[in-house]
């Protein structure tokens, strides 16, 4: 479930501000979605002007975008492998980030994310939590003081009922991800199906990515907590970084 809104040159700004901060020898985890594309496209170009960079993909599209601009690539066991340099940095986009707000007991860090837009958050979870960095790629219309949008969970076909079961009881309202060019539902690069639930406004993501990873069939939900260390937000005139 992709979110719109946002120009194409704030998420620009946004993406090649963070390729930006890659320094030379850096092996980077490549994110997925729109955003993320832009920060691939210029490692392109600064890795075609001389910069050393070695790329880790987060799904399909990432890594058919990073050979196209020539950016040598690592598999993530290559990378974080007994042997492997592992992950300097990793940039990535976001459906929703969290700007941080107070109210009595229930006050949410900011720089929580949801993720899965793309249904590539299994493997964008991977990579972002083995970086050394984080780095979040957004423009404003992503940013809420507390999350709200519904959450992708990745499930084994064979457990969609029990996963959908299980995010009933604790509170949220699973549906399954339709294709929208073909008939049936969205497959994951993984083989996977996709329950995108909704719990309304989220006070504690901490507590609920716990409960939800705890899902027996669920192989990985779009729920980002703790992982982000910077927000760099493309605006009209320029580029917002957030230190989380």
């Amino acid at each position: 479930m992709k979110t719109s809104g946002g120009s194409d040159a704030m998420k620009r700004r946004a993406g090649e501000s963070a390729a930006e901060a890659v320094s030379d020898g850096d092996v980077v985890g490549l994110g997925t979605g729109s955003t993320a594309a832009h920060a691939i496209r210029r490692l392109g170009d600064r890795a075609d002007a001389g910069l050393d960079i070695r790329g880790v993909s987060t799904s399909f599209a990432s890594r058919e975008l990073a050979a196209d601009r020539g950016i040598p690539l690592l598999d993530l066991d290559e990378a974080v492998g007994p042997d492997g340099p592992g992950i300097d940095l990793a940039i990535d986009g976001a459906d929703q980030v969290a700007t941080g707000v107070e109210g009595g007991d229930a006050r949410e860090a900011g720089g929580a994310l949801i993720k899965g837009g793309g249904a590539a958050h299994a493997r964008e979870k991977l990579v972002d939590a083995a970086a050394d960095r984080f780095l979040v790629v957004a423009d404003p219309s992503k940013e809420s003081p507390r999350l709200d949008r519904p959450i992708p969970v990745e499930a084994l076909p064979a457990g969609r009922t029990a996963v959908a079961a299980a995010v009933r009881e604790a509170g949220g309202e699973p549906t399954l991800r339709r294709a929208e060019r073909k008939d049936g539902p969205v497959v994951t690069d993984n083989g996977n199906l996709v329950l995108d639930c909704a719990f309304g406004e989220i006070a504690d993501p901490a507590a609920l990515s716990t409960a939800l990873s705890a899902v027996p069939g669920a192989v990985e939900h779009g729920l980002f907590v703790g992982l982000a260390d910077e927000v760099h937000v493309g605006t009209e005139s320029g580029v917002r970084v957030d230190e989380v």
